[in-house]
């Protein structure tokens, strides 16, 4: 009895270890700032895999973090990926890039890195469906403004977009989180803070792409998020807006997360 129960652990232990996703190191040099930067990449398990392509959410930090944020505050992403087969890419924006090409610091070429860089870089690597529709681009704070901005800019690279928190405004918030540092004092270079807001680039968008943005109430966004959500509604933008109880925090992110992977794997059963 005590083999038979040794055994059946053995074999409980490995079906759990054979159906963990694999958690990657991806390091991409980019030609644009001529440094190599870290990416995380979670792909589903071995046996789960199939010789098809698998669709990319590429999932992005806020100011302040770095690319081992999702990862390290939401274990459970490992899990969506291996339900969901498909691959979640992390990619490391800087502590504060606000995910530009910054037209005062060369030096600073997120979007350029993000969206060229380090799409090539995955696409080359892993099994990926080389296409918008295979691509979702989403974050939390300063990743859900990025996440917006490049998806609007770049709608030949990702089909769906989302936020979350996200700093979709930042024209209210001139001296936060080294945005002028990337733009200019706004009272300088008011045109580089008027061209490189999410919520002027709406006329940008083309029906192709897919939007869900969400902000909790008690989030100091919340009411950049809500004219958002009107100027869409004005502009007859098709999208999901979502907003509940919650600060900008990872109680919220972490609940946040949840409905958005959801929309994109509808997206991607299109």
């Amino acid at each position: 009895m005590r083999i038979s129960f040794l055994f059946s652990f053995l074999i409980s232990c490995i079906l759990s270890l054979s159906t963990s996703a694999k958690v990657d190191t991806l390091l991409v040099f980019s030609n644009s700032m001529q440094k190599n930067i870290p990416n995380l990449v979670i792909t589903p398990d071995i046996s789960s895999t199939t010789a098809d392509k698998m669709p990319v959410i590429y999932l992005l930090h806020g100011a302040g973090g770095n690319y081992t944020n999702w990862v390290s505050n939401v274990p459970e992403l490992e899990k969506q990926v291996n339900d969901n087969h498909m691959i979640i890419v992390c990619p490391d924006g800087g502590v504060t890039s606000w995910y530009f090409d910054s037209p005062i610091d060369q030096t600073m070429k997120y979007e350029t890195y993000v969206s060229k860089e380090l799409i090539e870089s995955v696409d080359k690597k892993y099994n990926t469906i080389n296409n918008p529709n295979g691509r979702a681009i989403t974050g939390l704070s300063m990743g859900g403004h990025g996440a917006l901005y490049l998806a609007i800019k770049h709608q030949d690279v990702w089909g769906a977009s989302g936020s979350m928190s996200g700093g979709v405004d930042i024209r209210p918030f001139p001296n936060n989180w080294d945005i002028s540092k990337r733009l200019g004092k706004y009272s300088n270079y008011k045109q580089n803070w008027e061209e490189n807001t999410v919520i002027n680039l709406v006329s940008l968008i083309k029906d192709d792409l897919k939007i869900i943005f969400d902000c909790g109430t008690n989030d100091f966004f919340y009411e950049v998020n809500q004219q958002l959500h009107q100027t869409l509604l004005k502009t007859n933008v098709d999208h999901d807006y979502i907003e509940r109880p919650g600060k900008h925090n990872w109680d919220y992110w972490r609940n946040a997360i949840k409905y958005q992977i959801v929309f994109f794997v509808n997206y991607f059963k299109i």
